[in-house]
This record gives C-alpha cells, sequence and structure tokens, in this order.
C-alpha cells in the first residue's frame, strides 16, 4: 500500500501543477479578452508601435512593472487604471501568457542605423563609458528572467524609454539605467533601438 502510494504523490503533484496552469491561463485569456488586446494585442504582438510588444517578454518582468503600475513607481494613467483591477495572481498569469507567446523580429528600416548600434549594443562607447547592452540583456538581447527582453520589440517604443531613462521620468528600473543613458547621445540611442528591433 505504502509503495502504491508513494507512486501516486508524484502523478498528483504534476495533476494539480497541470490544473494550476489551465486555470491560470484561462484567468489570463479572460483578461487579455477583456482589456489587454486593445492595445497589445490577444498574443502581444501590439497594435501600435507606441504599445509595447508583450510576446515573448519574461514573466517576471511583466507581472513586476504590473505591480510597479498599480503602485504608482511607473507612471502610466492608462495601465495605472488597468492594473488597479489586477490581483498579484493575474499579474503572474498574465505574464506566463505572454512569455509563452512567439515574438517575431521587426524589419529593420535603417540599416545603417542599425550597424551603428549592433557596435554600440556588443562593444559599447569607450570614449564616453557606455557599457555593452549586451552585457546585461545578452548577446542576443533576450534579456533574463528580470531584465526585459529588447529582441524584436519596437524601435520607437525602445528609443522612448531610454529617453525617459535619460531625463529621469521613468525611475521604478535600476539606476544603473539612468547612468548609462545619460552618456548616450541620441543618435546612439537611436541605433541602439533599431538594432535590436530586428533581432
Amino acid at each position: 500500500m505504502r509503495l502504491k502510494t508513494a507512486l501516486l504523490v508524484p502523478v498528483l503533484v504534476s495533476a494539480m501543477g497541470s490544473v494550476a496552469a489551465q486555470t491560470d491561463a484561462a484567468r489570463a485569456e479572460k483578461i487579455v479578452s477583456g482589456s489587454c488586446f486593445l492595445c497589445h494585442g490577444e498574443n502581444g504582438e501590439s497594435s501600435s508601435e507606441i504599445f509595447p510588444k508583450l510576446a515573448g517578454q519574461h514573466a517576471n518582468y511583466i507581472a513586476k512593472q504590473l505591480e510597479n503600475f498599480k503602485a504608482g513607481k511607473r507612471k502610466s494613467t492608462a495601465m495605472a487604471d488597468m492594473s488597479s483591477r489586477l490581483s498579484a495572481e493575474d499579474m503572474v498569469a498574465l505574464g506566463s501568457y505572454f512569455e509563452s507567446k512567439k515574438s517575431d523580429p521587426e524589419s529593420i528600416k535603417d540599416p545603417d542605423l542599425a550597424n551603428v548600434g549592433r557596435y554600440i549594443f556588443h562593444t559599447g562607447n569607450k570614449f564616453s563609458g557606455v557599457p555593452a547592452c549586451a552585457s546585461c540583456h545578452g548577446k542576443d538581447g533576450l534579456g533574463t528572467a528580470n531584465l526585459p527582453r529588447l529582441a524584436g520589440q519596437y524601435a520607437s517604443y525602445i528609443e522612448t524609454q531610454l529617453k525617459l531613462f535619460s531625463q529621469r521620468e521613468r525611475t521604478n528600473d535600476n539606476a544603473v539605467m539612468h547612468s548609462i543613458v545619460s552618456k548616450m547621445s541620441p543618435l546612439e540611442i537611436a541605433a541602439v533601438a533599431e538594432y535590436v528591433s530586428g533581432k
């Protein structure tokens, strides 16, 4: 009897995990179809370049940003309103939902600008003290659980966020970004954004 029980425990735990995952997916789909899709699309592909693509973004990072919007640490009237209705469980479910979606790269609009961005992204600028973006966000721009995926994101969105860091209008993420972007020229910001959008 003990042997049967011991054999059943892993099966039951696995089944419970599967049910929980299905519940979270259903919860996320309901939230997305109710409001998120208007700006970010059903699959996180985004309806406009002013809204970030969420497809393929790290679940933890999405949940953290939602919590920051709700707490007022990151400013956005629309997102403050949307996130105010979300529980911590909702945020985690949404993060997992969007992370599971496929992300496609954008078409490079300016190859010469992207080449400058490639250099800054992988090498930095030793003359101004800008470090290589790849040292934190990875050589392919895929980020980590706590650092955003940049690969395939709209260039204009990345450029806007970098400018907000530089102007200290975005303060919810680590202080490192403020010190890095303050050393970047407008050309370098635009170039890096163009480059990573096509990855």
